[in-house]
């Protein structure tokens, strides 16, 4: 391990001792552990720290970029939006599950502030097809958390499936995901192009029939 990775302050050097948390929210109450808005660049870094994200399966501190994320999610920290993006590429590059699933819920704690952000990443056809897919989740979930935004986020999903000719079927299925989640009648219209287009991989949400029995 690096003097790089090791070299943090007190408090946030105790996420590097915590181990192993729970998927989709780790229950920990940073606050409690002194860590503070003070400390979110320190979080940052350790979030994004190459040499921990790659540490050894079994050390504690492979799993001290996960506490970070989350708690950069309980200070609804916005300046982490954009580091945390970055780290939808590992589900490409690395298969790897804990960015791919935590991330998003992580962006969406973060607020409405990341749905400018992860609208471009999903956007810029140069990232791998399941970071931009987990981008699209950021925008669902946002959607849902955050009903002011509901109607944002929809239009954002949309006007990327209305793109459906330029992209993958599998992306595009996964755009109509969220959609689903969202009960988003109103991109309705695009939907049913993308699948009249037969431009829709069938093998994730079903047939439009499918689709129009979930919304």
């Amino acid at each position: 391990m690096s003097d790089r990775s090791t070299a943090y302050a007190p408090p946030v050097d105790k996420l590097l001792t915590l181990g192993k948390p729970e998927m989709h929210g780790t229950g920990v109450d940073y606050g409690k552990l002194g860590i503070s808005r003070e400390h979110v660049p320190e979080l940052i870094r350790m979030a994004t720290d190459e040499a921990l994200n790659t540490a050894p399966t079994e050390s504690t501190q492979v799993w001290a970029p996960v506490h970070a994320w989350w708690a950069l999610a309980q200070l609804r920290a916005e300046e982490a939006v954009a580091p945390l993006l970055s780290l939808l590429q590992r589900v490409d590059d690395y298969s790897d599950d804990w960015v791919g699933e935590d991330v998003p819920r992580v962006l969406a704690a973060i607020g409405p502030a990341a749905i400018e952000p992860a609208a471009a990443y999903l956007a810029d056809a140069a990232h791998g097809l399941w970071a931009r897919v987990a981008a699209a989740r950021v925008l669902g979930l946002v959607g849902e958390s955050h009903p002011g935004s509901r109607a944002e986020c929809i239009a954002r999903l949309a006007a990327q499936l209305d793109r459906f000719t330029e992209q993958s079927d599998i992306l595009n299925a996964f755009l109509i995901s969220p959609l689903l989640d969202l009960r988003a009648v109103e991109a309705t219209p695009v939907m049913e192009k993308a699948f009249a287009s037969e431009r829709v991989d069938e093998s994730v949400l079903g047939d439009w029939e499918d689709v129009q029995i979930e919304l």
